[in-house]
């Protein structure tokens, strides 16, 4: 059964409700342009909120530290005063149109009028790369295996085992500490991928013996029975093979992206992301732009500041689509106050 709509009108339709189309609502507001949110998931906060509230972000300006649900809070109460929709628990299916009148379905049933389209679909329709290990699905099903921390709690007091060497693997490796009863971290190689400074808190737990380091150690095999996790058997370059006892395996070896209907929108693709023009972030449709983790372009940092500061750019590039006879006279937020407010 068709579930039926709305038919709304807005200036700006934006497609992901994580925290960089957040912001994007704040960009546009601030330019006296109209937006709605929409998002496959529940609720608001894209990947912050559904894979790992906890976790730590260290790179957010003015926040030495602040947690990803915590900064998600914070971006809606910042974009409170503009009021604008969420559409949630739905996906955009169709969309057609030009530039100052597009077009959008979703999988709800609503329509939507546009001038302008954002993009912020992040990692678009994601999941877990995993493991190739005989038995997974049945330690899945228990939570033996598990691809994200949602509460550090759950796993105070067990033997935890990490496999991964990015942001990921270390930063949770650092949260858990003092929390599991026992952490491993498994990497192939020595160098960690993640950012210096928490490689170098790794170190010090390591050397502090409050993290063990498995390196140059692979999966190899998961040995249990009944779904519960007795080990985890690891393997070098050699195929000499160790067994560490564990009760959960949090591997993390990144997300596996699809775009979804997103593909089917003739818009140009590199490498399963949207090609954007660096100064605006349009792609190569006018009217729709892109940005966060979804926009590729020479010099691209997957970093949600810089996604942030794409939205700025769209949102400034998008005015003169909604207003083509007024000009733009850009004034800092310090001296104009909140539009409305």
């Amino acid at each position: 059964m068709r579930v039926m709509g709305d038919n709304l009108d807005v200036d700006v339709a934006i497609i992901g409700a994580g925290p960089v189309g957040l912001f994007a609502v704040f960009e546009c507001g601030m330019l006296k342009l109209s937006s709605l949110l929409v998002d496959a998931l529940g609720e608001a906060g894209g990947q912050c909120a559904a894979l790992y509230p906890e976790k730590p972000i260290y790179d957010i300006p003015g926040h030495p530290a602040i947690e990803a649900a915590e900064l998600i809070t914070k971006l809606e109460a910042q974009i409170a005063p503009f009021g604008a929709r969420k559409l949630l628990n739905r996906r955009v299916e169709t969309l057609t149109g030009s530039a100052g009148d597009f077009t959008l379905t979703t999988s709800a049933g609503d329509s939507i009028r546009a001038k302008a389209v954002i993009i912020a679909a992040g990692a678009g329709a994601f999941g877990p790369n995993r493991p190739p290990l005989d038995g997974l699905d049945g330690y899945e099903a228990t939570g033996a295996v598990q691809y994200y921390v949602k509460k550090r709690e759950d796993f105070r007091g067990k033997r935890v085992v990490i496999a991964g060497g990015g942001d990921s693997a270390v930063d949770w490796a650092l949260a858990l500490n003092g929390i599991a009863a026992s952490i491993h971290i498994i990497h192939r190689r020595p160098k960690f991928r993640a950012a210096p400074e928490t490689a170098a808190q790794l170190d010090v737990a390591a050397a502090a013996g409050q993290i063990e380091l498995v390196i140059p150690y692979q999966l190899h095999a998961l040995h249990g029975d009944g779904g519960r996790l007795a080990s985890v058997e690891v393997a070098d370059l050699d195929e000499q093979t160790r067994h560490i006892e564990a009760d959960i395996l949090l591997p993390f070896f990144g997300l596996a992206m699809e775009l979804g209907p997103i593909a089917e929108w003739g818009l140009a693709l590199e490498k399963s992301h949207l090609a954007v023009a660096p100064a605006t972030c349009e792609t190569s449709t006018p009217g729709i732009f892109a940005i966060g983790d979804v926009a590729t372009y020479p010099g691209k940092l997957k970093l949600i500041l810089q996604g942030f500061s794409e939205a700025a750019m769209a949102a400034h590039a998008i005015h003169p689509i909604v207003y083509p006879d007024t000009a733009l006279h850009f004034e800092y937020s310090t001296s104009k106050g909140v539009p409305g407010v």
